[in-house]
C-alpha cells in the first residue's frame, strides 16, 4: 500500500499520485486550512501548476475545500483569468469592454483572428496560439488594451497587433528550441 501526502480527494485527478503538482496544490490548501474562502487562491495555484482547470481537478478542489462543485465551477467560469481548456503556447486576450470597444477593440479582434487563423475562445490546431476576449481588463485609460503572453499593451492598433502575433507565430516554439 502506497502512502502519499496528497489527500484522497486530490488522488482522484487524472495526474499520477506521485505528481509533485498535486503535492504543491495540497500544500496550498493545507496552508489555508482547507477553508472554502481560499477557493480563488487555490484555483490560481491549480491553474499555475496544471495550465488549465480540468473538470476532474475542479471536482477534486471542491471535495477538498468542502464546497459544492457548482460553486467551484461558477467561480472558475466567472473570472476571465481561469481557463477550462488547455491554452496555446502563446495567448492573446483582447478587452471588449466599453472603453476598449469604443476605441476599436472590435477591429483588433478581426485583425487577431486573421493573423492567427482562429476565432475568439479557440486555440490553433497545433496548440501554438489561443485567442480570447475579456469584458474588462481594468486598463480603460490605455484603451484599446490587449494582453499577449501575460504582457498588457495599450493604445494598440490592428496593424501593430497583427505584426506582433505573426512574429510570435514565426518564432520557434519552446519545444523546437530545446532540440
Amino acid at each position: 500500500m502506497e502512502t502519499s501526502s496528497v489527500s484522497p480527494h486530490m488522488r482522484d485527478t487524472s495526474a499520477s499520485i506521485n505528481d509533485n503538482r498535486l503535492k504543491i496544490l495540497e500544500a496550498t490548501m493545507k496552508r489555508n486550512q482547507y477553508r472554502p474562502d481560499a477557493l480563488i487562491e487555490v484555483l490560481h495555484k491549480a491553474q499555475e501548476l496544471f495550465g488549465f482547470l480540468s473538470p476532474t481537478l475542479l471536482i477534486s478542489v471542491a471535495r477538498s475545500l468542502h464546497l459544492p462543485p457548482s460553486r467551484v465551477y461558477g467561480v472558475a467560469t466567472f473570472y476571465h483569468f481561469f481557463s477550462l481548456a488547455p491554452q496555446g503556447e502563446h495567448t492573446c486576450t483582447i478587452c471588449l469592454g466599453t472603453a476598449c470597444y469604443v476605441r476599436g477593440a472590435n477591429n483588433l479582434m478581426v485583425a487577431a483572428e486573421g493573423a492567427i487563423g482562429v476565432s475568439a475562445g479557440k486555440t490553433t490546431a497545433d496548440g501554438t496560439f489561443s485567442l480570447a476576449s475579456a469584458r474588462c481588463l481594468g486598463a480603460c485609460g490605455i484603451a484599446p488594451a490587449v494582453i499577449v503572453d501575460g504582457v498588457v499593451a495599450g493604445n494598440v492598433t490592428p496593424r501593430d497587433l497583427s505584426a506582433r502575433l505573426v512574429a510570435l507565430l514565426a518564432s520557434p516554439s519552446k519545444d523546437e528550441s530545446r532540440t
